[in-house]
């Protein structure tokens, strides 16, 4: 027994007088003057049955007419060409004329419409993923999933990686964010952690010499939720022996393009551009900037040192920055309660508030216009070479927060005022991350990426010195705003690894105890070797042009961390608990 001769999206006019058998999901029925129309669907496309009272029996046309919405059915007939075409789908030319009909499954009525016109809550689509998949927007989502994924393992493939997987049950590790741990019910007291990334074990391939490696690899990561961010998510993770930054870079570029064309079809036919942290930071106030449009920021922070504006020039003298950007004619736009809206915007970011100049004929508009000599007002136009119409903001603060909020809000007013091209695709590389970043809370430096990544050569002598100032051999992918990759050259000597983690604060014995297995492999003849990961469903998000990650993820979890389909987590049975040693003070109090 079959189900089917042909998918429900691949009958043509070539198929016409054939004898077909269909099966899928009622879409649609429509009774027309005896006809009865169903429109039949599956993942391929729709085919349109016809049922005619005067082709068939009585009793098959009460079974046709009591069709509903996601029945499953399969229907035999002969293909015939269509009287009233449809320009619109693939197999709009064709009709299949039915002369049998078994109803294979009913359906209960739907909680919403299987079409991309209803406008769902996410909760909904969430719980009922089964019927969100159904929709075209996200079949489509999922099919494109499936085009990256192989356009990259084809691409590796061509290149002689080899695809090699790692535990999934592996050690705790500091790796920045929080682990996931797994009880042992063998070993009791003890844990093993979910990876993060498979950052150890690739390294220790090219110690082992596989030169070459790639791995589609499931991360796990307990951080707070975003937009573009998961708690296990999906990462193409990739790492070289004997390759320069130079040579990585362009392999890793070849490969964007290449799944940039299979994904959307378009050409990405420039070289990516290349800038340093420090000048992504300075000049857009993220790491991850997205170039479609200029808006840069300018550094004002030399004349707030000679104003008598107290907010601008105390700030500077207490280490903080003044910078801003420029909205080019717009002025007479941008309201007080528009201003006032940006304002609370930044304050997002922990700016105290958002200073701001209009000129409009010729005029400066400002509330703090009155703390500034004539001189220092020009000296500020010619800064931004402002005109009229512009509108300047500044943030006085901390450096952090002049980075944040600005970034935040370049990218915000860049999307609000239609700065660029919406389906332009630009990539670029951030490189030469700093070594250590300064952790508020833990007071101390950590890794900026993780512990393990290279530092330039010319930096080697400032670990002794100002190891705040020492760069490293790293670079993140950047595509409209978005990091969708990040790597870099790793340390190689053992005794280099050894220096990092004592920066780091970690003693000999405790780089032993996390590290052992890692930093014993070393001593075996470790190759120079780098390496990256993309992430898979960030990259998807930007290249489809959505504004979530969980809408390229089959089935993601909520902000929250749950999964509204399967109710996940829940709560386990005690015996299991007792199994695992594990005493569940929250489910205790619970049961109160």
């Amino acid at each position: 027994m079959y189900y089917r001769t042909h998918n429900l999206g691949e009958l043509r006019e070539k198929n016409i007088s054939e004898k077909v058998k269909l099966s899928g999901w009622v879409d649609n029925r429509r009774d027309l003057g005896g006809l009865i129309f169903v429109d039949l669907r599956d993942r391929y496309g729709k085919t349109q049955i016809v049922f005619n009272p005067e082709k068939v029996s009585s009793e098959l046309m009460e079974m046709a007419s009591s069709l509903k919405f996601e029945y499953v059915i399969t229907v035999t007939g002969v293909v015939e060409e269509r009287y009233s075409k449809n320009s619109n789908i693939p197999t709009g030319n064709i009709e299949v004329f039915a002369d049998s009909l078994e109803i294979v499954n009913k359906s209960s009525v739907l909680p919403f419409e299987i079409s991309d016109e209803v406008n769902l809550s996410e909760n909904m689509r969430l719980t009922y993923r089964y019927l969100d998949i159904r929709r075209p927007r996200m079949l489509n989502n999922i099919v494109k999933r499936n085009k990256m994924l192989f356009s990259m393992r084809e691409y590796l493939n061509n290149k002689d990686f080899l695809d090699v997987d790692t535990p999934i049950l592996t050690k705790s590790t500091p790796e920045g964010a929080r682990d996931f741990l797994v009880p042992s019910r063998t070993n009791e007291g003890k844990f093993f952690a979910l990876p993060q990334s498979p950052q150890l074990f690739k390294q220790i391939l090219m110690i082992s010499g596989i030169e070459k490696y790639y791995q589609v690899a499931k991360c796990f990561r307990d951080e707070d939720l975003r937009a573009d961010r998961q708690l296990e998510f999906t990462q193409l993770d990739i790492e070289m022996s004997f390759i320069t930054e130079d040579e990585f870079m362009e392999t890793m570029e070849e490969l964007a393009k290449k799944v940039t064309r299979d994904v959307t079809g378009e050409e990405i036919n420039y070289t990516f551009d290349r800038i340093t942290y420090q000048y992504a930071m300075d000049k857009y106030g993220s790491d991850k900037p997205d170039t479609r449009f200029g808006m840069m920021i300018e550094d004002l922070s030399d004349l707030a040192l000679k104003c008598e504006f107290k907010a601008f020039n105390e700030t500077v003298k207490n280490g903080g920055y003044l910078r801003g950007i420029k909205a080019e004619g717009v002025s007479e736009k941008f309201s007080r309660k528009i201003i006032d809206d940006y304002t609370e915007f930044a304050k997002i970011y922990g700016a105290k508030g958002l200073a701001y100049i209009k000129i409009e004929s010729g005029e400066i508009k400002s509330p703090i216009a009155k703390f500034f000599k004539e001189e220092e007002l020009k000296e500020i136009i010619d800064k931004f070479d402002a005109k009229d119409g512009d509108i300047l903001f500044f943030v006085a603060d901390k450096p952090k927060v002049v980075y944040d909020t600005l970034g935040a809000l370049r990218s915000k007013l860049g999307k609000d005022l239609n700065l660029y091209n919406e389906n332009e695709f630009k990539f670029l590389w951030v490189v030469d991350f700093p070594l250590l970043e300064w952790s508020e809370e833990e007071n101390r430096y950590k890794a900026q990426h993780h512990p393990f990544t290279a530092i330039k050569k010319e930096d080697v002598d400032l670990l002794e010195t100002t190891p705040e100032k020492v760069r490293t051999v790293s670079y993140d992918m950047v595509l409209n705003g978005f990091e969708i990759g990040g790597g870099s050259l790793r340390i190689h000597q053992e005794e280099v690894q050894e220096k990092i983690f004592k920066l780091l604060g970690m003693s000999q014995e405790e780089a032993r105890e996390k590290f052992g297995f890692f930093l014993e492999a070393f001593k075996y003849g470790a190759p120079p070797h780098g390496g990256m990961a993309y992430g898979v469903d960030r990259f998807l998000m930007v290249l489809l042009k959505e504004t979530s990650i969980r809408d390229v993820i089959p089935f993601p979890k909520t902000n929250k961390g749950q999964c509204l389909m399967t109710e996940a987590p829940g709560y386990v049975d005690e015996k299991q608990l007792e199994e695992l040693k594990i005493l569940s003070t929250a489910k205790r109090e619970e049961n109160q």
